[in-house]
């Protein structure tokens, strides 16, 4: 029996609707973040009380997306991620209920759990869904909505506060993304399914523990590449204002310029990266090539020598440069990918990111406490330069495999 690829139009659609998903998960994220200034004069609480809100959602959710990724191969992605979404988006509506700030910490572990499904389930979809000629694409549109999320959040939370309170600004949004996860619960076009044949290697695959997978050269490199890309990038989101400000003497406005002027760019380059990632099997060249392109940009801004304008354009193309590498990295790790295993390969690769975004602050706040400020620039070029060398080990290691395989 000849399988008949799948048209544009189901692609958009399958596409548009993971991609919305994946949106809702990074609006979620930073959806508590805009209230603190309100919260804090209600609760009466310090910034570190606040805070830890954030660092308990992601601490659980990067303990539980590895995790995440089994149920997603055993019980299929298409409940696992409305599941996922109704739990984010019904914890942070019940928080709206707290009279206590101490009652939110475990709402937040909750949206924490509930956000640990998107990665591994959203892969998982697009893998099985999408004509492999669109992946790449797609995989570009997803990122980009994710973006998206994080940048519509302070704005439609914050104008839910200005013109109710907080509380009401996350029960509407829990709402909403209650509906979302009702959308996605209904829509047959999210099943996974295949032949009877598919089916059994599929689930056959699906019994690869996790130590069979932590053996894999290829999933374990991989797994380091996102700690570093991660890293690099949350330090460089989270210093890179302050470090401006120092070495350039500009002000915090301009110094935010700057880093919008990267963030805008990254989002840009997601786009052009998935259509260069359907063009070429070369994808460790096109995410060694964006990598290395950021890293000698690095250096530029470290040196001091650049005024601000110019600095400013170096950050918009080295923003530019890492966007266009995230579809062929996530190509990258569907080659070494075992079949079936799926959202266990995805969950625990992109478990990195979340270990990277703890341990990158941590570094590049030491080296602003040191008055290091040109050295945050020249810790986000080592690390690129660690995810050049993992971006060709991935590569090589899955196709050993692959030529070992029987």
């Amino acid at each position: 029996m000849v399988a008949i690829a799948p048209s544009v139009r189901h692609d958009a659609t399958v596409a548009g609707l993971v991609g919305l998903a994946h949106f809702t998960s990074h609006f979620f994220q930073i959806a508590f973040a805009p209230l603190f200034p309100l919260m804090k004069t209600e609760f009466g609480a310090d910034w570190t009380e606040l805070g830890l809100i954030v660092t308990v959602f992601f601490i659980a959710s990067g303990i539980c997306q590895a995790f995440a990724g089994m149920v997603v191969d055993r019980l299929g992605a298409r409940g696992v991620l409305a599941a996922g979404i109704a739990l984010l988006a019904g914890s942070t509506a019940l928080a709206s209920l707290a009279s206590e700030l101490w009652m939110i910490y475990p709402l937040a572990a909750l949206a924490g759990v509930g956000n640990s499904v998107f990665h591994p389930a959203d892969f998982s979809i697009m893998t099985s869904k999408i004509a492999h000629n669109r992946l790449g694409r797609v995989y570009s549109v997803h990122a980009f909505l994710g973006t998206l999320g994080y940048a519509a959040a302070p704005a439609v939370v914050g104008a839910l506060a200005y013109v109710f309170d907080w509380r009401t600004a996350l029960l509407i949004a829990g709402c909403a993304g209650l509906a979302v996860a009702v959308m996605v619960w209904r829509s047959p076009i999210l099943n996974v399914a295949g032949s009877a044949h598919a089916h059994d290697a599929q689930a056959k695959a699906a019994t690869i523990s996790y130590r069979e997978l932590l053996a894999m050269p290829a999933i374990m490199i991989a797994f380091a590449y996102f700690i570093f890309t991660a890293a690099a990038g949350i330090g460089l989101q989270s210093f890179s204002v302050a470090a401006f400000i120092d070495i350039y003497g500009v002000s915090l406005p301009a110094a935010t310029n700057a880093l919008s002027a990267y963030l805008v760019a990254s989002a840009s380059g997601m786009l052009i990266g998935g259509i260069v990632a359907d063009q070429t099997p070369k994808h460790h060249w096109v995410a060694a090539a964006g990598l290395v392109t950021a890293a000698v940009l690095m250096v530029f801004l470290a040196s001091a020598g650049p005024g601000y304008y110019a600095a400013a354009a170096l950050m918009a193309g080295a923003g530019l440069a890492v966007g266009m590498t995230g579809p062929s990295r996530d190509m990258l790790v569907k080659a070494a990918t075992p079949p079936g295993s799926t959202g266990k390969v995805f969950g625990f690769v992109y478990s990195g990111l979340d270990l990277g975004a703890l341990i990158g602050p941590m570094i590049f706040g030491l080296l602003m406490d040191m008055h290091l400020p040109h050295h945050i620039f020249l810790a986000v070029m080592v690390m690129q330069i660690l995810g050049v060398f993992t971006a060709f080990q991935v590569r090589r290691s899955s196709e050993a495999a692959r030529a070992a395989a029987p």
